[in-house]
This record gives structure tokens, sequence and C-alpha cells, in this order.
């Protein structure tokens, strides 16, 4: 008899509803809260309310990790009904989510956490991975284990139009969100090593910056795995987006290239005209 395998996620990983659906994979939300209301991310609230109550308010949500009780009863009714859960996380550096999810999972013997040591589709990209893997037959543990041995080659970077959301959220001083904002300095953000850090800085209009972006990162393709690449943003208009998406499909032969909407979590620390590149590279990332 095959193991029954649930893949599972937590709300960051910002995968599409096509992707959700196509793999059956199911998603676990951080919670919100905005003034004192709490919401749950994904559910009942949604990146645009939060950039219209900032708009309104000036202040900034708060997100919360997925305690160890809602962890534990959804481990509990999946294995309950015979499945084995690979369940992952938003890095451990940026949450706790991990590590309350990993104590409830101590308590069943076929539940399996991933730490993706990433944020967004960076995470996604292992969660969609693995749903491939249970489908050609891999086991829970085995799933776990590679993934795991994937997280070091995960490509996962975005370019911030305004630090304004970064500086409101404490994680850029006022100095160098005026600094960057004066010289119309676009900084990109890289996740290595489980925790972001700014990875180089651009100059001039968003669009052409982007454009730019997206070059550099790809390169010639011939060192990414071509399965498929996420283009993610927290809100970009249209037109930018295409023009994103034309550029990855004119470097390099993607199997699948996908576009995503940042959830409430990712868009409240990063802020509207948020878009990133994001794939798995061949070898570990220097």
């Amino acid at each position: 008899m095959n193991e029954k395998i649930l893949i599972a996620s937590d709300s960051t990983s910002d995968l599409n509803p096509e992707l959700i659906e196509r793999y059956g994979i199911k998603i676990l939300p951080l919670g919100v809260s905005m003034g004192d209301k709490q919401y749950t991310d994904g559910v009942d609230i949604t990146p645009e309310d939060i950039y219209e109550n900032y708009e309104k308010t000036g202040t900034l949500p708060k997100t919360s990790a997925i305690n160890l009780a809602a962890a534990t009863a959804f481990f509990k009714e999946y294995t309950e009904n015979g499945y084995s859960v690979v369940f992952f996380t938003i890095s451990s550096q940026m949450s706790s989510t991990y590590q309350n999810v990993h104590l409830a999972a101590s308590e069943f013997d076929s539940v399996f956490v991933v730490d993706t040591r990433n944020l967004s589709t960076g995470g996604g990209l292992l969660v969609v991975a693995a749903a491939e893997m249970a489908k050609n037959g891999k086991s829970a543990s085995e799933i776990a284990k590679t993934c795991e041995e994937l997280t070091g080659k995960v490509d996962a970077s975005f370019v911030i139009d305004s630090l304004e959301f970064l500086h409101k959220g404490g994680r850029c001083s006022a100095v160098a969100a005026f600094g960057a904002n004066l010289l119309r300095l676009k900084p990109c953000i890289v996740v290595k090593g489980g925790k972001m850090s700014v990875g180089g800085k651009y100059r001039g209009k968003y669009g052409d910056v982007l454009l730019k972006y997206v070059a550099d990162r790809i390169g010639d393709g011939s060192e990414i795995e071509l399965d498929r690449i996420f283009v993610t943003h927290a809100g970009c208009d249209r037109e930018i987006v295409d023009a994103c998406v034309a550029k990855v499909k004119e470097l390099a032969p993607f199997g699948e290239v996908h576009v995503t909407r940042a959830g409430c979590t990712i868009s409240s620390h990063c802020g509207r005209n948020t878009l990133g590149v994001l794939f798995i590279r061949k070898n570990p990332l220097q």
C-alpha cells in the first residue's frame, strides 16, 4: 500500500491557487493583527486591505506565528486520516513559526517539518518540488531530507521601490531610507543562510530597474534548474509584471513561469511595488 502523503506549508509560501489546487497542497495561515482586530493571512484579509489601512492610519499590521495548538490540531487531523505530512515553514531566522510547528510535530511519528530558510516563493519552490516528489512515489522522509538539501540552492531576491515599509517596520534606519529615496535607489534584497541582506542597489525608474535586475539574476540561465521560476510581486502594475515575465522568457527556456502575489505577511514588511524572481540553482549559493 502506497504511503498517503500530504504536502503542506504556512501561508508565507505565497503559492497561487492554481498550484495549490494542482498538487492538493494545504496551507496553514499565520495571523495578522490590524488595530484591535485579528485576521488570518489570506482568509479574511488581503494585502490591499493592509495598504489601504496604512494610507489611512500610517500604521502597519503585526504578524503572528502559527501557534503550537493550531499546528498540533492540523497534524492530528491529517495523521488520523492516514497521512504522512511534510510541512514547510518560513525561515526559522525570521519567525518562531518553525519552532512552534517543529514542537507540535514531535508528538507525531509521521510528520516532517522543513525549515525552508527562506520566505515567499523561495519556500514555495521547495513546496512544489516536494509535491512533485510525492507524485513520483518518494516517501515523506525522503522528501523532507531532499528538500532540506535543496534549501541552499534556492535563489530568492526582490527589488523594493521604496523603503517606507521596511523603515516603519524597524528593518532599516530613517537615514538609510531618506538617502535611498533621495538618490532614487532601489535596493535588491537577497535571502541567504535564512536571513535577508542587501545584495545590491539599482538607480532609476522602477520598471527599468526591474528589467535590469531580472537580467542580472538569470544571466544566461546555464546555472539554473529550468523546471520553473516564480515572478512574485506585492502589488506592482500589471504592465510592469508582464514586462518582467516577458524578460524571463526571453532569457531562458523555463518549463513553467508562475506569477504569484505576495500574501499579507510578506506584503506588510515590504510594501507595494516589490518584485522578485525566485528559482533553484544547480549548485549551492556561494
